[in-house]
């Protein structure tokens, strides 16, 4: 019985809020994403973008829920200096001077971009910025 219980415990996902971070002096800005478990046992989850700028400009918005293994959100640098977070079912702007954070349709984002690294779990399933220096680019899988 208190094998079974904590067993059960473990597997359970914490409603506590797991921000993660990335400063981007190249844009002047901070970035955190915070997930918030919203099933004690299904991988879903509420995300949260959190935008800070050098000049003490923030803004925040809700991003697409993590409805089941689609928590991953991209970073990428636009050559107007735009920065991008791009996940599977949404697509954010994010002024670099006004902080304003802006929802976007997929195919207005053509021209070129520099990939930073991806809000997303690690090997050890804790959600966290990867840099593109420790791990390069994961496209998404159109559905």
């Amino acid at each position: 019985m208190v094998i079974g219980l904590l067993l059960l415990l473990t597997a359970c996902n914490s409603d506590r809020p797991e921000p993660a971070e990335v400063d981007l002096p190249s844009a002047g800005l901070h970035l955190q994403v915070t997930r918030v478990a919203t099933h004690p046992f299904l991988s879903r989850y509420r995300l949260t973008l959190h935008v800070e700028g050098s000049r003490g400009c923030t803004d925040t918005a809700e991003l697409f829920p993590d409805t089941g293994y689609a928590g991953r959100r991209n970073v990428y640098e636009q050559s107007s200096g735009a920065i991008t977070l791009l996940g599977q079912y949404d697509a954010r702007v994010i002024d670099r001077t006004s902080c304003t954070i802006r929802l976007v349709e997929f195919q207005s984002l053509e021209g070129q971009s520099k990939f930073l690294g991806a809000f997303d779990v690690d090997a050890e399933k804790r959600w966290q910025f990867i840099p593109a220096s420790i791990r390069p680019e994961r496209p998404f899988e159109k559905q």
